[in-house]
Order: structure tokens, then sequence, then C-alpha cells
């Protein structure tokens, strides 16, 4: 099994938002992370659900 991971700048390259919102999204628990020794990674899978979230959200008008 592969599980595609990314960092937190290709987050941050993704999204065009800065480091700080990216570790506010993980820290509030909206964006599921995994910590490999001293680093941070993002499963894809997670990404994209973060993503059906923005879209849920905006559909919804809120």
């Amino acid at each position: 099994m592969s599980v595609d991971l990314l960092t937190v700048d290709d987050v941050m390259a993704r999204l065009q938002i800065g480091r700080h919102t990216v570790y506010h999204l993980i820290r509030t628990r909206r964006l599921h992370s995994v910590r490999i020794g001293r680093c941070r990674r993002i499963p894809a899978t997670a990404f994209t659900a973060y993503l059906d979230t923005l879209t849920k959200e905006a559909g919804d008008g809120r």
C-alpha cells in the first residue's frame, strides 16, 4: 500500500496560503497530519477531504 504524503510547503503552494495558516489548520484538526520523526506530513487523502469540506461549506453559503 502506498500513501502519498505532502509536506507543509506542498500544501502552502497548492492552497497559496502561509505556513502559519497550514499549521493552524493542523492544530485545529481541520487538516489531518502525521509526524514522522521531526517532520510533519499531510496524507493526500486528508488534503482532498479538506478541499471537499471547503467546497461543501461554500455551497452551503457559509
